[in-house]
């Protein structure tokens, strides 16, 4: 660990795991969508919009405060692309619960359920390394575990890639299944994305 002279501020620490608590609480939300009938879908997706929105505002208290802080744990631009990258994931598992609702997808194809479990893993696994930021320690398993379910997410969505486009559906409904499971898949990149920053901050750190 490189020895600093100057205090640094150490509330970013707690912005960033109450963000990725949050992402537990979407990546919950998403699998209470798959036991769910189509009644029950609207107030999942209600109160995913209102995790959205704590996500949200979890972020721009992250950037407000790293624009009135002079000094921080680490590199500014770390700072934003971690923020940004979390946010990113809540807003993709919003936007594919409320397609869900919106198209008025009455069964979900299989394997979806596949790709919803790699996405919770990965929000667990992102919410325990958050707090480790504060030491450094105990990251590299974090980051190696997140690009090996990213991996794992890829197939799965080529898999259902080729389902969809197998002859079972009409065209219509590819179009709509297929927005929703692409739309998953850009949340498991994003979660790459943030252990990719992680591995970034804790590189320059050492």
């Amino acid at each position: 660990m490189r020895f600093r002279l100057t205090p640094r501020e150490t509330s970013f620490y707690d912005m960033f795991a109450a963000s990725a608590d949050n992402i537990v609480t979407g990546s919950k939300l998403l699998m209470e969508l798959l036991g769910a009938d189509s009644s029950a879908r609207a107030e999942i997706a209600e109160r995913m919009r209102a995790a959205e929105h704590a996500g949200d505002d979890a972020t721009h208290a992250i950037f407000h405060q790293l624009n009135s802080s002079f000094i921080t744990p680490f590199d500014r631009e770390d700072i934003y692309n971690l923020a940004s990258s979390l946010d990113d994931i809540m807003d993709f598992m919003e936007e594919a619960v409320d397609l869900v609702v919106l198209y008025q997808v009455e069964e979900l194809p299989k394997g979806v359920e596949q790709q919803i479990e790699v996405l919770a893993r990965a929000a667990e696994l992102t919410a325990e390394a958050m707090p480790n930021l504060r030491t450094m320690e105990n990251l590299t398993e974090y980051w190696i575990e997140v690009n090996r379910l990213e991996n794992q997410a890829d197939q799965i969505h080529r898999k259902l890639l080729a389902q969809l486009f197998n002859g079972k559906y009409d065209a219509m409904e590819v179009l709509k299944l297929k927005q929703i499971v692409d739309v998953l898949e850009e949340a498991a990149d994003a979660f790459e994305h943030v252990a990719n920053t992680v591995e970034t901050i804790a590189v320059k750190e050492s």
